[in-house]
């Protein structure tokens, strides 16, 4: 005699045998929303990421100083602000959880050509979110949330496209495989650009005949280079009136912030993050390309950021830890789909999204990976 199975038990089972396995490459916040998102509707999830941890220009930068003692600083992008209401719903969720905070200071704008602030934006204006405790809060709590699987240390250097039930292989940079996956979700906007090579000497991860489509819109998106360099100052800098500000007519600088005037952060130093302007750190790029830069170069940086910070009048004392970053693509000067808010490949289940594809901000990043889950979660409840 054969076992007879209830409806409830099949309906089970035929849910298991077509559950989605899918690879999203990237835990910065737009690949981290995606892969929770995903998640959360029962898509089993794997990211790779070949950093040693989650946030991307979200991260937070660990730091020892001479003394000893541990120097945290958000180098990326300093805040966020959301008006979308689908953004604000996740917003309110993370702030719930205590994963991100409003962060109530005061800025303004900074004018070197006449040595004068332009002006001092008060509470009314959009507000600044910024996680708790560090900005990459937010992608490493949605990177552990349950049914997301995450994998540090691990660039993607291949996928491959198989014609079997099980389509896509993914290999890392030593050639091995690390997985089958039946659909793909890419957040980084060089897996088909040409400037992939420039940095690894590697080609691209996805090959271009693959998504002729897609890897035209990718293929050369324009980006912005940004220098951010971190200090630290053993009293506060009281001749600022303002914890964020913004530079009018320097060539160098662009913006500048108290790190820890932010909520839950430590106040043991005052520290304070720069970035340069785009034309000022394409000047660096331009002679010393896109290769890993020598400790000499980044000092030689940090001193013309900190000397043009000096020449504002604002700054009256020396930190006692400075050090530079460069973010060779910090960000897209375009957009390549605002309306579709990520782009897909319905016929291999690729999605790739990112704040390149709406707006270049941390709000765009977020509404680009929740489409990108979005599509993929079409193609699940289709199976």
């Amino acid at each position: 005699m054969s076992a007879t199975i209830s409806p409830a038990i099949r309906k089970q089972m035929s849910s298991v045998s077509v559950a989605m396995k899918v690879a999203v490459i990237g835990s910065g916040i737009s690949g981290a929303v995606c892969a929770s998102t995903l998640a959360r509707n029962g898509v089993s999830v794997t990211i790779f990421d070949s950093g040693r941890g989650p946030g991307g220009r979200m991260s937070q930068r660990r730091e020892i100083g001479e003394d000893g003692k541990e120097l945290m600083f958000d180098h990326g992008a300093p805040f966020f602000s959301v008006s979308n209401s689908d953004a604000m719903a996740l917003v309110h969720d993370w702030e719930s959880r205590g994963i991100v905070s409003e962060w109530k200071q005061v800025f303004g704008s900074f004018d070197f050509a006449s040595n004068k602030f332009l002006g001092i934006q008060q509470e009314g204006d959009a507000k600044k979110y910024v996680g708790v405790p560090g900005m990459n809060s937010i992608s490493k709590a949605l990177c552990h949330e349950s049914g997301v699987k995450s994998i540090f240390g691990t660039g993607i250097a291949k996928l491959e496209w198989l014609e079997e039930e099980v389509p896509w292989l993914l290999k890392d940079s030593q050639g091995e495989n690390v997985g089958r996956f039946d659909g793909v979700v890419a957040s980084d906007k060089n897996i088909v650009s040409p400037r992939f090579t420039q940095v690894t000497g590697r080609p691209p991860p996805l090959d271009l005949k693959l998504v002729p489509e897609l890897a035209t819109k990718l293929q050369h998106i324009p980006v912005l280079p940004c220098f951010s360099l971190m200090l630290a100052f053993k009293e506060p800098l009281s001749s600022i009136p303002v914890k964020g500000l913004s530079f009018k007519n320097s060539e160098i600088l662009s913006w500048a912030h108290c790190d820890s005037t932010k909520p839950g952060r430590s106040t043991d130093s005052e520290r304070w993050i720069l970035h340069s302007t785009p034309d000022y750190a394409n000047s660096v790029i331009a002679k010393t390309g896109l290769q890993k830069l020598s400790n000499e170069t980044l000092n030689q940086i940090s001193e013309e950021m900190f000397k043009e910070f000096q020449c504002s009048g604002l700054v009256s004392s020396l930190p006692f830890f400075m050090k530079a970053h460069r973010w060779g693509s910090a960000f897209p000067a375009k957009s390549v789909a605002v309306e579709e808010r990520c782009l897909w490949d319905r016929s291999r289940n690729l999605a790739i999204c990112g704040d390149f594809c709406v707006s270049p901000n941390v709000e765009g990043a977020i509404l680009s990976g929740l489409a990108a889950a979005s599509k993929l979660l079409q193609t699940s409840s289709c199976l």
